[in-house]
């Protein structure tokens, strides 16, 4: 998947170098032929949904992957750059461990999982305030949060709330004056914090669920496709 989306961003880069060699021909254009069109709204708010793909965690509790659903509100900056808040909601599930007993007796079952994610972050048009045969390609990063809304389970482990980065890339079609639908590839990192009681033996001879070499915290990269439909505001 990562694979895919590093891919997704090559082609978007292409695609703004494209848009620039083109901007130095389009100076004898005709306002009506142009494939340039300006960007008149400052605002616009998006309501999404896609398919969540979680990493696999080396002890395997973490959320898995699911269907996700959001919103996403952009304001523009100045220049290419626009502001933008976003939360969204996974619904997943995760394996429930207990460490104190043997490998074959220690899943305990499967719990539903409600995983938000949260983000506050900067976006770039790379063909600036304009659109290119009505095409943006436009690249995201930001920070925020992620979280599971569960209790600790008897295994001691939980996702908690930690600290999230973000970023990606997408695509944004201008349909008309104040609509507009959009494809995006995101990549949500954040770590996984296992207790101690994962790195404990319960008895001799009985491996623990995790060798005691192993990290505590492990980064995971997350990765999230989206498909879009924007309203666009304010001039």
């Amino acid at each position: 998947m990562k694979t895919r989306a590093a891919a997704g961003l090559a082609l978007l880069l292409v695609m703004a170098a494209t848009a620039t060699s083109s901007a130095a021909q389009d100076v004898g254009y005709l306002p009506a032929q142009s494939p340039y069109r300006d960007l008149n709204h400052r605002q616009e708010i998006t309501g999404f949904a896609g398919y969540y793909r979680a990493a696999t965690d080396p002890a395997g509790v973490a959320p898995t992957s699911g269907p996700m659903a959001g919103v996403r509100y952009e304001i523009r900056l100045g220049g290419p750059a626009q502001f933008y808040a976003s939360l969204a909601g996974v619904r997943s599930d995760r394996t429930v461990l207990d460490p104190s007993k043997a490998p074959d007796e220690r899943k305990l079952g499967v719990q539903d999982v409600n995983l938000v994610l949260a983000d506050l972050g900067i976006s770039m048009n790379l063909t600036g305030q304009k659109s290119w045969h009505n095409v943006v390609p436009v690249l995201a990063a930001g920070l925020g949060i992620a979280s599971d809304l569960t209790t600790r389970d008897p295994g001691g482990f939980r996702l908690g709330t930690p600290f999230a980065l973000s970023f990606g890339g997408g695509l944004k079609w201008i349909s008309g004056d104040r609509v507009a639908m959009r494809a995006d590839v995101t990549d949500h990192m954040f770590q996984v914090r296992y207790p101690n009681s994962y790195f404990q033996a319960p008895a001799s001879g009985i491996p623990a669920v995790l060798e005691p070499t192993a990290k505590q915290n492990v980064w995971t990269h997350n990765a999230a496709l989206t498909l879009g439909i924007s309203y666009r505001f304010g001039r």
